[in-house]
């Protein structure tokens, strides 16, 4: 199964008047550290706070009604979880989300909040697939993948799609883009749909230093696999491994994948506070803060940032913000 760029814009279709189209915002601090133009795609002001009801809504509108009728279930660290509820209560469907016991409680409260029914698990040593998976065979509830399936490389390429046509409508000329990367779902719809509209765009993923395995994976030409025993606060990008059906995507698309420490994540969260008035989750920093370590070159380049998502408990927000520059 592959999907094409007439799949994201007829994602796009079925999502307008749904997701907002976040817009893209460029900053004169931002642009003197980078010595290029950088335009950040601030989807942290996304409904639920991050791109994942792109995805969600456009497979469950897609659902028949006796689908719709016997539910959907996910799995998720939280992102997904709000967007698939959010999605849900939209569209009259009963959601179940699996979700780690330590997810942060932003995410486990706005899931219940959007009507989202919560089944928790221990993420080093249960498996969330496997006990989502199980539900859906007891009830026949539809499956709503956090990445891996192509409705939801298609939704989440509408942000960009959205990205690239508003370059285009400025005249602006992207030469590279940034993107944060957990199993691959957003990067893999952003880049089919970038390098339709700028077929010379380099486009690169950035994850957690702990969790490299879609950067590994690109230099190896496999799919690799993270240890999934390290810790990192980016606990929206913990995916074991780029998908079966993103990698091929990002394979094919993708330029090369970087890495940001702990470090550099908080930094770029405190950029984004102080100088951008931005509140962004430390998996939704990822990519500025390559910008911003200077994990690749910037100077008199047009790079396009992706700020996946802010969706952060207010106490590790205010320890990180507290933190020296």
């Amino acid at each position: 199964m592959t999907v094409t760029i007439a799949d994201v814009e007829n994602a796009a279709r079925r999502l307008a008047g749904v997701a907002v189209a976040t817009p893209l915002i460029e900053h004169p601090e931002l642009n003197r550290v980078a010595g290029g133009r950088v335009l950040l795609k601030p989807e942290n002001l996304q409904l639920t706070g991050s791109f994942k009801i792109r995805g969600a809504y456009n497979l469950l509108c897609q659902a028949t009604s006796d689908e719709a009728e016997r539910g959907a279930v996910a799995w998720s660290s939280g992102n997904h979880a709000q967007g698939v509820a959010r999605a849900g209560q939209l569209l009259g469907i009963e959601t179940t989300i699996v979700m780690p016991e330590d997810a942060p409680r932003a995410k486990l409260d706005n899931t219940r909040r959007y009507g989202g029914k919560i089944v928790t698990y221990d993420r080093y040593t249960g498996d969330r697939e496997a006990i989502a998976l199980e539900i859906a065979e007891e009830t026949g509830a539809v499956v709503v993948p956090s990445y891996d399936h192509p409705h939801i490389i298609a939704g989440q390429g509408t942000a960009g799609l959205e990205i690239a046509d508003e370059a285009r409508g400025a005249s602006v000329e992207l030469t590279q883009a940034l993107v944060c990367c957990g199993g691959g779902g957003l990067t893999a719809g952003c880049a089919i749909a970038l390098r339709d509209r700028f077929p010379d765009i380099r486009v690169y993923t950035v994850e957690p230093e702990q969790y490299d395995d879609t950067r590994r994976s690109l230099e190896s030409g496999r799919r690799e696999t993270a240890d999934t025993s390290a810790a990192s606060i980016c606990d929206a990008l913990l995916s074991p491994s780029p998908g079966r059906l993103t990698f091929p995507i990002l394979a094919e698309h993708v330029a090369a994948g970087l890495t940001v420490s702990e470090a550099e994540v908080c930094a770029a969260m405190r950029f984004a506070a102080r100088e951008l008035k931005l509140v962004l989750e430390p998996g939704g920093a990822v990519a500025l803060a390559a910008v911003l370590a200077g994990k690749l070159p910037t100077a008199n380049e047009t790079t396009a940032v992706m700020l996946s998502g802010g969706n952060v408990d207010a106490e590790l927000f205010a320890a990180i913000q507290a933190e020296p520059s």
